[in-house]
């Protein structure tokens, strides 16, 4: 679809009652409150264990929850643990568990259903450090000591769980916020094993009714959750919550125009113009017909190398070279509307790196981008490997964008799209040498960024798609952990330098969260890791 076709549309649109296609969708939902969104990356799997992108987290969190978990301000808050207490050494937590919480029903239990044990916390856990799960997030329970490969996580009785850590970890609250950690029953892996991940039960504000893969995934309400919020209503609000899976993003725009999706998140390059001005502002036309939300977003997006003898990539020259070769202001400016701040402080977003938050290392020089690449002997190869960027349809504006700008440094590269699962699957395989990404925090601390450049966190056993090796910076990585004051900063800083001067990413903005709600959508906010929080969500007639 053409972006004249989508101008006709949006026209043809002014004539269009709004709350005719608000009443129309009420009555096909019988009067039930359903929350509609497209997820046009699509899934493979309700398994929290797997849940390592932002459309498999979104869902998760619908279905499944931890033993703690962030508010909108990322505030720890108690979820499945109502309490807890941490030994003076650090390595020692004792979570008190909630003695109302029950998982979703289902025949793998005798009686439909059953209260949630600190048992299920040590089967949970355990089950995402196992080799066997084979879960991407197995790396995020590295911190908990292990005895004969099992994890030191007790359960004292039904309602007290303790875990042990090898040394204090300051973060390690925030580590078991994330989806990875929800909490599971032994008993619907046992009847179900690897099709859990297409019949999941947790314990979460909804329950799952149904998926037809890339067509449609159905949640209903779960009438026995635990929370309530500060007047005494029990949530969540709504009844229940349908996934669409289009692809095409022009087709999924127009539906939301025409009020058959509830929100729209992120913007893609082939209708930002028509909706938001040069400086990223909603356009005045829409203003009294949608809610616009724009926050900070946690997310860094990058290119990353593949980093080994077998790869042009061993050559930090040539890394820096792409780096400084890339007129980062011009990109946000002219392809995202500066709808996010270009990455010229380094892979970190300022906010988190305080004591090195004016110094832009990454301004655009070409004079010295083309003296690195010549130094870097890469061009004088006499059958110099072609460099290939990895990527998906989504980001192809800004994969030409820098094809356009390398060649005027004299470097000549290919782009090849692909689809996002098939791009991590590479990467988590060590087969990707040259490939976008983004990283989104999975807590809001720089040691999260830092975790993907930390030695011992290559796939299989974490998220160093790039290879990176040194021991300098794993050095102070391990030093951050256990560093909770205000000394951290300047920890933060000499990694960041590091960084700058071996160049593993290219850091190419620092992203914003872009959503457009319909009007009568309430309580859904925004929260700087752009998390999904349907609780206190309600359609509003």
């Amino acid at each position: 679809m053409t972006n004249n076709k989508l101008i006709y549309f949006l026209i043809l649109l002014n004539f269009i009652n709004f709350s005719c296609n608000k009443n129309y969708k009420t009555e096909i939902n019988n009067n039930k409150q359903i929350f509609h969104y497209n997820q046009p990356a699509g899934l493979y799997s309700l398994d929290p264990a797997f849940a390592r992108d932002q459309a498999h987290i979104w869902v998760v969190q619908q279905l499944f929850n931890t033993l703690v978990s962030f508010d909108d301000s990322l505030n720890l808050l108690p979820s499945l643990a109502k309490s807890w207490e941490i030994s003076h050494d650090g390595c020692r937590y004792i979570f008190h568990l909630r003695d109302n919480v029950f998982f979703h029903n289902d025949k793998c239990f005798e009686n439909e259903t059953r209260k949630l044990i600190a048992d299920d916390v040590v089967y949970s856990l355990q089950r995402l450090a196992d080799e066997k799960t084979a879960s991407p997030g197995r790396w995020v329970m590295s911190p908990i000591s292990t005895n004969n490969n099992n994890l030191s996580v007790k359960a004292i009785n039904d309602s007290t769980v303790v875990i042990y850590l090898k040394k204090p970890f300051t973060s390690f609250l925030s580590i078991l916020a994330m989806p990875y950690c929800s909490i599971i029953p032994r008993e619907a892996i046992q009847m179900y094993g690897e099709s859990f991940s297409h019949h999941p039960i947790g314990t979460g504000p909804f329950v799952f009714k149904y998926w037809k893969k890339d067509v449609k995934l159905l949640l209903a309400k779960n009438e026995n959750y635990f929370e309530f919020d500060s007047l005494g209503n029990k949530l969540p609000y709504l009844d229940g919550v349908s996934i669409s899976f289009i692809k095409d993003k022009q087709v999924a725009f127009m539906d939301f125009l025409l009020g058959d999706f509830d929100f729209l998140s992120g913007i893609d390059p082939s209708f930002k113009d028509i909706l938001f001005t040069d400086n990223g502002e909603l356009k005045p036309e829409f203003k009294n017909k949608y809610i616009f939300q724009k926050s900070i977003f946690l997310n860094t997006e990058y290119l990353g190398f593949l980093i080994s003898d077998d790869t042009p990539f061993n050559n930090k020259e040539l890394r820096k070279a792409i780096s400084l070769g890339i007129d980062r202001i011009s990109m946000m400016k002219y392809l995202r509307n500066n709808l996010g701040y270009p990455a010229l402080y380094g892979f970190i977003p300022p906010i988190l790196n305080p004591l090195d938050s004016s110094n832009k290392y990454l301004n655009y020089d070409p004079h010295y981008a083309k003296q690195l690449l010549i130094a870097s002997g890469y061009m004088d190869m006499p059958n110099k490997p072609k460099i290939t960027l990895l990527t998906n349809d989504t980001y192809i504006d800004i994969a030409e964008y820098i094809q356009n700008q390398l060649s005027k440094i004299g470097l000549d590269i290919s782009i090849e799209l692909m689809p996002p699962a098939t791009l991590r699957d590479l990467m988590f395989k060590g087969q990707a040498q040259f490939f976008r990404g983004s990283w989104i925090a999975d807590y809001p601390d720089a040691e999260n960024y830092f975790a993907i450049f930390f030695s011992n966190n290559i796939p299989p056993k974490g998220p160093n798609y790039t290879h990176f090796k040194n021991n300098t910076f794993d050095e102070l990585y391990l030093s951050l952990l256990k560093t909770s004051n205000a000394d951290k900063y300047e920890i933060i800083k000499q990694m960041n330098k590091i960084l700058i001067e071996e160049m593993p990413v290219v850091p190419l903005y620092y992203d914003v969260s872009i959503r457009l709600l319909q009007p009568y959508v309430k309580g859904l906010n925004t929260n700087p890791m752009n998390n999904l929080n349907l609780k206190y969500t309600k359609i509003v007639n």
